[in-house]
């Protein structure tokens, strides 16, 4: 797939970037090779390929779960100006 100079152009405006004309050529070559690797990897049959998260078969060493701190809420909220059924209360920003 080959991209012309004014669809770079319209990516680029969509972006938010800046081209000078002589970088146009450039990125539309960059941009068609990219696209054209992306056709090939489409084409590949996938069929029966399982998903996998990881290309080694490696386990996730988890930490334990345990309780490393006490709950101090209620020593914060103690502190705190308005408090109502263990929510700090604040001022209403929206209408």
């Amino acid at each position: 797939m080959s991209l012309s100079a004014d669809q770079i152009r319209q990516v680029a405006h969509l972006a938010r970037l800046e081209l000078r004309d002589d970088e146009v050529d450039h990125y539309a070559e960059q941009l068609s090779r990219i696209l054209e690797m992306v056709d090939q990897l489409s084409a590949v049959d996938t069929q029966g390929v399982v998903p996998m998260a990881h290309p080694l078969a490696m386990v996730q060493r988890l930490r334990i779960d345990e309780v490393s701190e006490t709950d101090r809420r209620a020593d914060y909220q103690a502190q705190a100006p308005a408090v109502q059924d263990g929510l700090f209360m604040v001022p209403k920003v929206l209408e």
